[in-house]
């Protein structure tokens, strides 16, 4: 295989890549919910004449390009939903659809691997092995798009896996990754104090919840900073609180809503265990109840040594890469880590920030360098190839 002439024939499909990745920007569509996104990939490889299926665990879709010489299966994944976001970029290609955006930069994932395939397809007849190319929805909102897909087959005789992120928040062409744990385990809690309401001037008649979800909030921020060993990252963010509708009513009820972030199953389970007996503690003391319903999400992304090592040791190799760079776990989630856990692989970032435009992922404003594109690309390509020479 002429490597060198796949990833010229990438840089040939810039601008396609660019149409691709606007099209998408301007028709998002929120997880669960991406039949038209769904179409208009596979109307691309209807064009291109590569065999896929669809309707994968949803409105899954994988593309197959069986190359000419022998080698081994490897999936490459891009995921394709949107954010229930209103985009405030004054650009050609914004959002046409209000209240959703591409906030997180899934149209250039997809923009990517369909780059990929078109570049690789000219040439499948000298590829080794088989490219899988899985486009998946709903990676935003657990339980998340992967994890059905998998369950329908999508890695049956697949021997590997990789897959990248267009990262607004590293350089343009820059490479980031980390060996073991890359991204944070995602659980999500919903807390329900349970008092006894009244008249907000007979505070004494009534078991206050508002006043123990004030203490709740205190006492579980002060899991992570003493309970956790300070060498283990985790975190532990209430982003809701509800209680009542009136300025003189004590409510029955509180409810606290958040997340937690974690590396691994010992930390996330210690602190399952220390909210449940604050909770316990401080209900009691009111003579009051609580229900903590813990929904853990997605699990820590977990790099293999050997295949992470592809990009962290040799990524230079990469053609149009700025650099590479081993980063410290971020803890942000992402359900990739379904595939990491069934098969060998690595996940990383490319970087995509826009020059003056440094705006995080999940923000309105959030958009990305296109540059990124064939880079994106060529990154995949890398862990394809190299996996492929040494397997």
């Amino acid at each position: 295989m002429n490597w060198d002439q796949v990833n010229q024939s990438i840089d040939q499909q810039y601008d396609r890549m660019v149409e691709d990745r606007r099209y998408l920007h301007q028709h998002p569509e929120l997880s669960f919910h991406e039949k038209e996104t769904s179409e208009y990939i596979t109307k691309r490889y209807d064009e291109l004449g590569i065999p896929y299926e669809k309707d994968i665990g949803g409105y899954g879709i994988v593309a197959r390009i069986e190359g000419g010489k022998e080698g081994k299966t490897v999936a490459l994944r891009a995921d394709f939903d949107a954010l229930p976001i209103q985009e405030e970029n004054d650009v050609p290609y914004k959002s046409k659809v209000d209240g959703v955006m591409h906030a997180c930069g899934h149209d250039g994932h997809t923009s990517t691997l369909l780059g990929l395939a078109e570049a690789v397809w000219s040439s499948k007849e000298n590829l080794p092995g088989t490219m899988v190319l899985i486009h998946q929805p709903a990676e935003e909102y657990a339980p998340g798009g992967a994890k059905p897909m998998i369950d329908e087959g999508v890695l049956d005789g697949v021997d590997a896996v990789f897959g990248t992120h267009l990262w607004s928040n590293a350089p343009l062409n820059v490479i980031q990754s980390s060996r073991g744990p890359f991204m944070a385990g995602a659980d999500r809690f919903e807390i329900t104090i349970q008092g006894k309401g009244g008249h907000g001037a007979m505070p004494h008649q009534t078991k206050d919840p508002v006043v123990m979800a004030g203490q709740a909030i205190v006492e579980l921020q002060q899991i992570v900073s003493r309970r956790i060993d300070p060498l283990e990252s985790a975190v532990l963010t209430i982003g809701r609180v509800e209680a009542g509708n009136a300025f003189n009513v004590i409510p029955d009820t509180a409810k606290l809503v958040g997340t937690v972030r974690i590396l691994n199953k010992e930390t996330q389970e210690s602190i399952i265990e220390e909210m449940d007996r604050i909770l316990k503690g401080i209900t009691t003391s009111y003579d009051a109840d609580y229900e903590l319903d813990y929904v853990k999400g997605y699990p820590t992304v977990n790099n293999h040594e050997k295949e992470v090592s592809y990009y962290l040791d040799q990524g230079n190799e990469i053609d149009g890469t700025a650099g590479i760079e081993e980063v410290p776990p971020v803890m942000g989630g992402e359900d990739f880590a379904y595939y990491l856990e069934e098969r060998p692989g690595a996940f990383f970032f490319t970087g995509a920030q826009k020059e003056g435009h440094y705006y995080p992922h999940h923000h309105p404003k959030f958009d990305i360098d296109e540059r990124a594109l064939p880079t994106a690309a060529k990154a995949l390509l890398h862990g394809y190839r190299k996996y492929q020479e040494n397997n």
